[in-house]
């Protein structure tokens, strides 16, 4: 599985942006995506996930409530809504693929367990 991640940009403080993960050679059945972000001289960071068959959803505490993760019937598509951004929103977004085993919410945030990775997003929030 490829996967191509899009629609990054600079949006001002309190705007939003609507990210998408798009996979090629394979659909995202049977597996969970997540979206992770990384900012200069940080570590990447898990933002949140779903659960391909379900649709469980998780989310970082620091984007509760403001990001929504989706996924589109046809099986190649997971999408994250930004709302309410903050300057602090700012990183590089990757989306990233993992089979969704049944230990998976007990090991959803870390990043050494999805295999598959897409090249990342530049999300710029302006205060």
């Amino acid at each position: 599985v490829q996967l191509q991640a899009s629609g990054g940009g600079l949006v001002q403080a309190g705007g939003s942006l609507r990210l998408s993960c798009a996979a090629s050679g394979g659909a995202f059945d049977g597996y969970a995506v997540a979206w992770f972000r990384q900012a200069p001289g940080k570590e990447r960071d898990f933002v949140s996930s779903i659960v391909w068959r379900g649709g469980k959803t998780y989310y970082a505490d620091s984007v509760k409530g403001r990001f929504t993760v989706s996924r589109d019937n046809a099986g190649n598509m997971a999408e994250l809504q930004m709302n309410s951004l903050k300057p602090e929103d700012t990183a590089v977004y990757y989306c990233a693929a993992a089979r969704a085993y049944t230990d998976y919410s007990t090991r959803v945030t870390r990043p050494t367990l999805y295999r598959y990775w897409g090249q990342g997003t530049l999300v710029t929030v302006s205060s």
